[in-house]
């Protein structure tokens, strides 16, 4: 039995805005629809941040990674599952669809990474508008040039 099996743990999103409100203002000149943010999110709980980024899965100290202070923080229930399952689990991720080079904006992004790891903590979700955020971009009028030139930077 580990320290903290059978304890009950807070489970947040913290949600940023990468954009730092650019989108608000120029996503529908730019995209031809209107976009609030274009966000970036996280999973704190245990006293740690993890998210995905071009870096891979990384656990940091909440509200101290370089995106900042969040725009919103959602709270997404407790989780029973101990520190060290989670732990094992982003390991598992790490070999797996969140590993080091596989990160596609439009694909494989730090919102699926929240999405994923919010399932396995307490079946919770990402919120619908965050984590179709990608296709709301590839639906838009100018989504298939934003795209192409995100694919083409790599991202």
């Amino acid at each position: 039995m580990t320290a903290d099996e059978g304890t009950q743990h807070k489970v947040q999103v913290y949600v940023y805005d990468i954009s730092n409100g650019l989108a608000k203002l120029y996503s529908q000149a730019f995209l031809g629809t209107h976009l609030d943010a274009i966000y970036h999110t996280s999973v704190v709980v245990y006293g740690k941040e993890y998210y995905y980024d071009q870096e891979g899965i990384v656990a940091g100290i909440p509200q101290r990674t370089r995106f900042g202070q969040p725009l919103e923080i959602l709270n997404k229930g407790s989780t029973f599952v101990p520190q060290d399952i989670l732990d094992e689990f982003i390991e598992d991720l790490k070999t797996e669809q969140f590993k080091l080079g596989s990160y596609k904006l439009f694909e494989n992004n730090c919102n699926h990474f929240t999405h994923t790891i919010l399932g396995f903590l307490n079946d919770g979700l990402l919120d619908d508008h965050i984590l179709n955020l990608p296709q709301i971009v590839k639906d838009s009028p100018n989504g298939a040039m934003i795209q192409q030139m995100f694919s083409n930077s790599g991202l």
